[in-house]
């Protein structure tokens, strides 16, 4: 079972889960990953009030802090590890949520206001420098749930009126003292962090929503490819039945047992034959496409000695070989060579890409096949004398429905599949497929598969 996809921020999200425990789960997260960060922030701040003001006041704070950073680590582990992923687990987690955020913004206000009641009437630099640094880490991390955001700058925002009203209070300023300045700079600032709160809420939103449309494209994407398989699954089986029985009721006329035959019927009945050989290919190999990207295809992994795999592919293409007047030489060891594989599977690969040499090599030329052994790898090549692949053209041979000569003019015929279904095979043995143009004419193709070394002798 495939594990869900991740949000933009790390957060677990899947078609099932409300949007509001999409943004808890969203902002739980990015606490999880800012634990480092805020720890150190409330570390060096203490340590400056200790330093310079109370140190018994940043003691009681720092329990505080632990205290606080404790229950947050629990919270968020639990919110975002949720199974239930609906909209009334997160009503449920929500209270919990407004607490955490409530116990975190008092510790930074207590702490901002002790400073100022510490230092008297005066400009409460330090003070206002922690408020506005948590008021402005807000507005980047808390965007995700909107309560949350409000309740934390609503809070920040009283602290930040409030220390310099006590002090016009308490001093009786007049409008001229520098304290109103401070006042009317507190509002400004506030001012600078409500738009830059609504900013990163506008750009997770849009993100929420962009991402919200990738997700249904990608169900709508993936039940059309399922519609697409199912249908050509559908189709391969329905037209392998007919054609299996053209292919009898036509080798049955072939065959003479029905009569004899006109010389110009019999012409058209092997020109008949020809083509539904040529189609249910082209359905089998369909379907063991539609097998290869559904991850159905079934392999029946045994010892093999890969020699018995080389010489039955020779056999099973040694007449398409004579009609071509291609002669197929192979050059293999005197001993065992055991691998393990699928032997279906890797005859199926070994033929493929012997019919490929022999369709593209001119008349009374050769097919070579080797084996060698390379440290624990196996490697069988096939080199022929046809017109050469160039190593530029790489993706193209491997690639779905392509051939090299691909114009509508092409006198070799094929699907353009089986190169690619064999990577996908060989892919499934841990091997490889792959191939160079020879220094003369033509092109040597290579499949390696790890020899296995170490299991016993086969009878």
């Amino acid at each position: 079972m495939s594990s869900p996809p991740e949000s933009e921020t790390g957060g677990v999200v899947n078609s099932e889960v409300s949007p509001l425990m999409r943004q808890m789960i969203d902002y739980c997260q990015v606490g999880i990953d800012l634990t480092g960060q805020r720890l150190l922030i409330f570390a060096a701040a203490l340590a400056l009030a200790a330093y310079y003001y109370d140190d018994k006041f940043a003691g009681i704070l720092l329990v505080l802090v632990i205290a606080s950073e404790l229950f947050d680590y629990w919270l968020f582990n639990k919110v975002t590890s949720q199974e239930n992923t609906d909209h009334q687990a997160a009503r449920r987690l929500l209270p919990w949520l407004y607490l955490s955020t409530l116990l975190s913004t008092s510790l930074i206000i207590a702490y901002s206001i002790g400073i100022a009641f510490i230092q008297g009437p005066t400009s409460h630099f330090m003070a206002s420098f922690f408020l506005f640094a948590a008021a402005l880490f807000a507005a980047m991390h808390s965007h995700y749930v909107l309560h949350v955001l409000v309740t934390r700058l609503l809070c920040f925002g009283v602290a930040f009126l409030f220390i310099p009203i006590r002090d016009i209070v308490i001093t009786d300023a007049p409008i001229q003292s520098e304290l109103w300045a401070h006042l009317f700079t507190s509002i400004f600032v506030l001012t600078f962090i409500v738009d830059s709160s609504l900013g990163y809420l506008r750009i997770y939103r849009q993100r929420s929503a962009q991402f919200d449309l990738l997700q249904e494209e990608h169900e709508k994407s993936k039940m059309a490819y399922k519609a697409k398989s199912e249908f050509i699954s559908t189709m391969s089986h329905e037209l392998r039945t007919p054609l299996t029985s053209i292919r009898g009721a036509v080798g049955l006329a072939q065959s003479g047992k029905l009569g004899e035959l006109p010389e110009k019927v019999a012409d058209v009945l092997d020109v008949a034959n020809r083509n539904c050989i040529k189609l249910l290919k082209l359905v089998d190999e369909i379907l063991d496409l539609q097998s290869v990207e559904s991850g159905l295809m079934k392999y029946a992994h045994e010892l093999l000695d890969i020699r018995q795999v080389v010489s039955d592919a020779v056999e099973d293409t040694k007449s398409f070989a004579v009609e071509r007047a291609v002669s197929i030489k192979s050059t293999l060891p005197d001993q065992a060579i055991v691998v393990r594989g699928d032997k279906h599977r890797l005859q199926q690969v070994f033929e493929n890409i012997l019919s490929n040499a022999i369709k593209f090599s001119p008349a009374k030329s050769k097919v070579l096949i080797s084996v060698e052994i390379e440290d624990t790898r196996v490697k069988v090549l096939f080199r022929d004398e046809g017109i050469g692949l160039s190593e530029q053209d790489h993706e193209k041979v491997f690639d779905r429905f392509t051939q090299v000569d691909s114009s509508d003019t092409r006198k070799i015929g094929g699907t353009g599949l089986g190169m690619n279904i064999s990577r996908q095979i060989m892919s499934a043995h841990d091997g490889s497929i792959s191939y160079k143009k020879n220094d003369g004419p033509g092109t040597t193709f290579l499949v390696e598969l790890e020899r296995a070394v170490n299991s016993p002798r086969l009878r």
